[in-house]
Order: C-alpha cells, then structure tokens, then sequence
C-alpha cells in the first residue's frame, strides 16, 4: 500500500481567508488611522501632552476591560456574526466622530468619550474575528497565515502614517470619514464571509456549538467561563510564563514610541513628517513580515522571540540619546526589524496549542496578561514629558525593554519553544484540553 505525500495548505487559494483578511484589514485601517489622529487631535485641542496621555490611557483601559467581555462573546455565541456586529458599531461611531469634527466640537471632553466608545468597540468585538481564523486556516498554514498577518500589519503601519497625516491636514473630519468607510468595507467583507461558510456547509462555531447536543443546557455563567480562559492559560508551562515578559517589553516600548511622537510634536514638527516616522517604521516592519515566513520554519521560536526583544531594548536605549527626526526613525527602523517574526512564531504556536473551544477567552486572557500594563504607555509619556523631559522618560523606557530581554533569556519555558514544525507536538506535551 502506497500513501500519497499531503500538499500543504495553500493560503492563498483559501477564499475564505483571503476574505477574513480583507475585512480584518479594514478594521485595522480604520483603528490605524484613529490612533494615530487621537493624539495629535488631542495635543492640538489641548496643548497638553498630559491631556493626550490620559485621552490615549483611557481608551486603552476601555479596551482591556471590555476584551475580557468580547472573550467570552467569542466562546458563545457565532464569532463571523460578532465581525459584522462589530464593523457596523464601527460604522456608527466613525460617523460620530466625522460629524463632531465637522461642527468643531472636538474637545478635551468630546475626544476622550469617542475614543474610549470605539476602543470600547474594539474589545467587545475584535476577540472574535482573531478567534474565528482558527477555524477558516488548518494549524499546518497557521505559521504562514500569522506572518501574512505581520505583513498586513506593517503594510498599514507604512501607509497608516503618512495616510493619517495627510487627512489630518486637511481635517479631523476627512480622517473620521475615511474610516467610516473603513468599516463599511469590513461589515460588507465580514458578511460575505458568513454567506461563504453556509455555501461550503462550514460551521462558524463558538464553544457553544462545540458541546454535545445531547447534554442537559446548563446556563453559561460569565465569571466561571473566564477563570477557564485565565486558569487554562497560566496552566500552560510554554504560554502563562511568557506573559510577564510581554507585558513589560510592550509597557516600555510602547511608552517610548509615545514619548517620541509628543516630543516631535511639541517640538514643532508637523503631522506630515511624524507621519512619515511612522511609515519608516512601517517599511521595516514589512521587510521583516517578508523575512518572518523564512525564519519561524527554521529558527526556534523561544530564539527568535529573545533574540526580537533583545534588538528592542537596543533600539530602545539609542532613542534615548538621538533627537533628530531621522536618527529617530533610524532607531525605530531598526528595533522593530524582528518583530513580525517574533510575533508570528509566538502566536502561531499560541493558536495552534489552543483549542478551538477556548480560543476566545484564551485571546481576550492573553491579551489583558500581555497588554494590562499599556495605558499605563501614555502616561508615562505624556506626564514623563512634563516632569522630567525626553531623555529622562526615554530612559525609564529603555530601562524596563532591558528587563524584558533579561526576563525572557532566563526563561526556560520560553527558550524551549521549537520551530513551526514542530509547534504541535511539542504543545501535547502539555495537553490540549
């Protein structure tokens, strides 16, 4: 008896992914784009640098405390209809905001309810989407499809800058208008998506659906389902230890980056050329996606994500002593050159050790373990600025990226972790359950 080799999954024939991506890269223009407007919009309304901090600060609590909901959401209910919910709410509330900026009623106040309403919109619903891709690509592309994803990411980072800047000249209005249609594209995307999985009789399933028909309904209880996700997490030697690392490189670099853009902005640099910062850091972060599908079929993952935060904290420490706006981009370019495939082996492995069935509240776990100290990251920035300037905050920064990359060198769960052929086998060993 002869066996015939299994072809690997093609991505790109995959009609279901390639649309998921679409409309999960509209959403991602859509938050690009207000995220890199409500600071400026807010150091402008305010000339504060403190103001912008907590607007930036309170949006991201928002958005961490609602994850938590959307997690549980994702593990209820059907996670393609959460997409189109979520693009429709997203619709709504760009309208908002293009007709608050049109009447010039953009203020301290009016800023800081429409940015913790869409961050808010963002928790509740963006879970889903990231959970259901687990169910439109096989765990053999899931490595390809999360560097895809880096891809995607650094493509609007390079076009979200100088995009957002350019609409900002013009006016806070152009910039809410465009991402309204930003969200049209992915409700229209996300529904086209469902009508493709009832055409291929595919199920869009959330834990839910996955129990048996025959037992008795038990009313889901919010609290117990979330301890699940957390409780499942922090039991996984090759996941729950890496949270603490994460949670602090993204806190320090993050802040720094903050710092970055207040300090070009107070300095007097337009919204042009902050723009365009950013989309140098875009451009390296695409060549890295294009190098991260060649690295995490080679490189052990544990290697790549100490070897990825160890260039950060670098990166991090030269911000500190250069000023100049291209010195700044160059520091920036090169920190985050292995980042795509750093995150694009740790949450491929991530998705592939995770059952479907938990996926949801595991996300929304990972998520508020990795990123809960973030809106401290505007904070930081925006009061480090006033009390003890650029180089001084920028320190503190570098310091806690430098921690970070100690951290995760004396991890062993962490330096374990093996390349993408190995994800599965090596996530038994600890259980799938």
């Amino acid at each position: 008896m002869t066996t015939t080799p299994t072809m690997p999954h093609r991505l790109w024939r995959n009609t279901r992914y390639v649309t998921w991506l679409v409309s999960d890269t509209s959403k991602g223009l859509a938050s690009a784009l207000f995220g890199f407007a409500v600071p400026l919009l807010a150091l402008i309304v305010t000339n504060d640098p403190a103001q912008a901090g907590i607007i930036a600060g309170a949006g991201m609590i928002a958005r961490l405390l609602l994850t938590l909901v959307g997690g549980i959401l994702a593990d209820r209910h059907r996670r393609i209809v959460l997409m189109l919910v979520g693009s429709l709410l997203g619709v709504a509330l760009a309208g908002a905001f293009t007709l608050l900026a049109l009447s010039g009623a953009l203020t301290f106040a009016t800023l800081l309810v429409i940015d913790v309403l869409l961050a808010a919109r963002s928790g509740l619903f963006d879970v889903a989407g990231e959970s259901a891709l687990k169910e439109i690509v096989p765990d053999d592309a899931m490595g390809r499809a999360q560097a895809a994803n880096q891809g995607r990411d650094a493509a609007l980072q390079l076009a979200g800058g100088p995009l957002g800047g350019l609409l900002l000249g013009v006016g806070g209005w152009l910039v809410g208008a465009v991402m309204t249609l930003a969200h049209l594209v992915a409700a229209v995307t996300a529904g086209l998506l469902g009508r493709q999985a009832r055409r291929a009789g595919v199920a869009d399933t959330g834990a839910a659906d996955d129990a048996d028909d025959d037992a008795p309904a038990v009313r889901p209880h919010a609290g117990r389902e979330l301890r699940e996700g957390f409780t499942w997490l922090l039991s996984r030697p090759d996941l729950g230890g890496v949270m603490l690392i994460m949670t602090i490189i993204n806190l320090g670099f993050n802040a720094a980056i903050t710092t970055v853009v207040y300090a070009l902005q107070q300095a007097g640099h337009s919204e042009l050329l902050i723009g365009t910062i950013s989309a140098a850091i875009g451009a390296v972060m695409l060549v890295g996606a294009v190098v991260a599908p060649l690295l995490v079929p080679r490189i052990p993952a544990g290697l790549l994500t100490i070897g990825g935060l160890a260039v950060v904290a670098m990166g991090a420490i030269v911000l500190s002593f250069v000023s100049a706006p291209w010195a700044v981009a160059v520091a920036l370019g090169a920190s985050v050159f292995l980042v795509p495939a750093l995150n694009a082996g740790m949450m491929g492995y991530f998705m592939v050790a995770t059952p479907s069935r938990l996926l949801g509240r595991a996300n929304s776990a990972i998520g508020i373990l990795a990123m809960g100290a973030m809106p401290l990251a505007p904070l930081i920035a925006g009061f480090g600025l006033a009390w003890v300037g650029r180089q001084g905050t920028l320190l503190l920064c570098a310091a806690l990226c430098v921690v970070a990359a100690a951290l995760a060198i004396g991890n062993h769960a962490l330096r374990s972790l093996p390349v993408e052929a190995q994800w599965a086998a090596h996530a038994r060993q600890f259980g799938t359950d």
